[in-house]
């Protein structure tokens, strides 16, 4: 049965006669009068409606593992599932919906390819009415599918009361089906993607050279240049206005989550912050001293970043410096002390992080390079080649990353359900850039 959208105010005479016809059509052939096709033989897929985005305001509405969706209210807000489909052929969708009893509803679910291909997609209708048990079920029309990610969208076109329902879960069967790939775990993030430098054994680096140029930021973007054993330095984008230059250095010890817990002989110690710098302290990923900037950096420009390490008996000094073409002058973010260390720069890496999760579905990407190193002989040193990693998402939840080589440098990238060609652990290589950073002021490579 083909549904045609009306117009939202009202529900034509020619669609209600449409819709009352299917449904005695549907009781006459022994089939459910829900609009639509049924599951059928093929076991279908369950996605849960948590695992979903709302767009375009991530906000817009609430998830929850109890509740799936809640709140939707507004029909500007849609709810959109991805997943990836692995053969070609029928696909059917059902979503599964918990409302007041007796409360009615109107859906349009559009299947897409993310690749684009479908220029003109054409959405399915369905109605849905909730039992006396509060439950109601919306089926929408089958259609034909290519192999590829795909972008499951439902938007809300009437309702009898205050919302279209609460989303519960997305059902997905037919011959397409079978080995289709989606998230069902309630984390939304798109996997954390890395690069690991490798070292030379035994060499004492006491500067990490690094550039970074975002090419997409998405809020809750974290884009880290220059990590190291006991800390890391980047950009984020932590709201819709604002937007940040990051420098975190970890304590001693072993405490996880509460800084408070932290004895004082383990205890980073702040030497010294830049102008408007704010330092502060961090928990929850290990604990230490936290120091930011707000900076309004912008993608598609390079910004450079030097972190320092000087050690002194048990103990080694941090400190890390910006540049951007703002200013076009180095500048000192913070400088902290680290106890119960006294070693080099060890442990080099970078990241891009999505680190809240309500838009993982964005695409983030960035380029990384040229990277230094200087060892304690006062020599450049370039780093060609990187390790790629990603976090515990990327194993089997999220497959959407990709990393490579562009243009002399390395790119990073996550989220956006696009195929990547990168595995774990592969190791990636550059072209050298030949020529070492020359305009760093001696008095923050060499320090009196």
């Amino acid at each position: 049965m083909k549904v045609y959208l009306v117009s939202r105010s009202g529900q034509s005479l020619v669609l209600r006669l449409g819709i009352l016809a299917a449904a005695a059509a549907a009781v006459a052939a022994g089939l459910p009068a829900g609009g639509g096709a049924q599951t059928g033989a093929t076991p279908a897929l369950t996605v849960p409606a948590f695992t979903a985005y709302c767009e375009p305001d991530p906000d817009g509405v609430r998830f929850s593992q109890r509740d799936g969706v809640s709140g939707w209210t507004s029909a500007k807000e849609k709810i959109v599932w991805f997943g990836e489909i692995k053969a070609a052929g029928a696909v059917r969708s059902e979503v599964r919906l918990g409302a007041a009893p007796g409360a009615t509803g109107r859906l349009a679910l559009t299947v897409t390819r993310v690749s684009g291909e479908n220029l003109r997609p054409v959405p399915s209708l369905a109605y849905w009415t909730a039992g006396p048990d509060g439950s109601a079920t919306a089926r929408f029309e089958e259609i034909s599918v290519q192999p590829g990610y795909h972008r499951f969208e439902l938007q809300g076109v009437a309702k009898s009361g205050s919302d279209f329902g609460s989303p519960r879960e997305l059902l997905v069967s037919g011959p397409a089906a079978v080995g289709a790939h989606f998230n069902l775990k309630e984390r939304r993030n798109a996997a954390s993607v890395h690069l690991g430098y490798p070292l030379a054994p035994k060499e004492a680096v006491t500067a990490f050279y690094n550039e970074v140029t975002v090419r997409t930021d998405p809020i809750w973007s974290y884009y880290m240049a220059c990590g190291f054993q006991r800390g890391y330095f980047g950009i984020q984008v932590n709201s819709p206005t604002e937007r940040r230059i990051i420098f975190s250095v970890w304590d001693s010890g072993n405490e996880g989550v509460d800084r408070n817990r932290v004895r004082p002989e383990d205890r980073v110690q702040l030497l010294e912050r830049g102008e408007a710098v704010v330092a502060s302290d961090f928990g929850n990923e290990g604990t230490g001293g936290h120091s930011h900037k707000v900076f309004s950096w912008r993608k598609d420009v390079t910004y450079r970043f030097l972190v320092t390490a000087r050690p002194r008996d048990n103990a080694t000094d941090y400190a890390a410096y910006f540049y951007g073409p703002e200013r076009s002058a180095w500048e000192l973010i913070a400088r902290f002390r680290a106890p119960k260390d006294g070693q080099a720069l060890r442990g080099l890496y970078s990241f891009n992080e999505d680190f809240v999760g309500g838009n993982g579905q964005l695409r983030r990407e960035c380029e990384f390079g040229p990277q230094w190193v200087r060892t304690s002989d006062g020599a450049w040193h370039e780093l060609t080649t990187a390790r790629f990693t990603h976090d515990a998402t990327g194993r089997s939840d999220r497959l959407d990353y990709d990393a490579g080589e562009r243009a002399g440098r390395f790119f990073l990238a996550n989220g956006g359900f696009r195929p990547g060609r990168v595995v774990y652990g592969q190791t990636l290589t550059r072209a050298a850039a030949t020529r070492p950073p020359k305009d760093i002021p001696a008095e923050i490579l060499d320090p009196k």
